[in-house]
């Protein structure tokens, strides 16, 4: 199965250590969503905005994978799935039931998507729009 990941997800370090079996496929953008944080958690989250993109990465996942972060993600208490098609096949990603307010990621948090966001080779100015224009 293929998996959408845009925040502490990316970094490969620690999915493999989430998520055995996961392979990173490729970077990729989420046309039509913006990235956010929020909760009490301050956890990173998508949620639609017109003319705006999400940086990420595609992983492969195994079900026994998919079960593993269900749980890391709190599913379907915080994260409910959504489901986009690329090229025919179904991508799942996570994205927060409530939206609350932007809340500031921890600086430990914010290091681990940093990070994932080399590991992937993304544009980390999306990350930074994203801290900016929300607060």
């Amino acid at each position: 199965m293929l998996y959408f990941a845009y925040g502490s997800n990316l970094n490969h370090f620690q999915m493999k250590r989430r998520c055995k079996d996961s392979v990173f496929l490729k970077k990729f953008e989420l046309k039509g969503y913006r990235l956010n944080f929020r909760s009490k958690y301050r956890a990173a989250d998508i949620e639609k905005k017109k003319n705006s993109i999400v940086t990420g990465g595609l992983f492969e996942i195994s079900k026994s994978d998919e079960k593993k972060l269900d749980l890391y993600e709190d599913f379907p208490i915080l994260y409910k799935k959504i489901y986009f098609k690329y090229y025919n096949k179904k991508v799942m990603t996570y994205i927060m039931n409530k939206k609350t307010q932007f809340r500031y990621p921890t600086e430990k948090y914010l290091n681990v998507i940093k990070q994932g966001y080399r590991d992937c080779k993304l544009d980390d100015k999306f990350l930074i729009k994203a801290l900016r224009s929300n607060k």
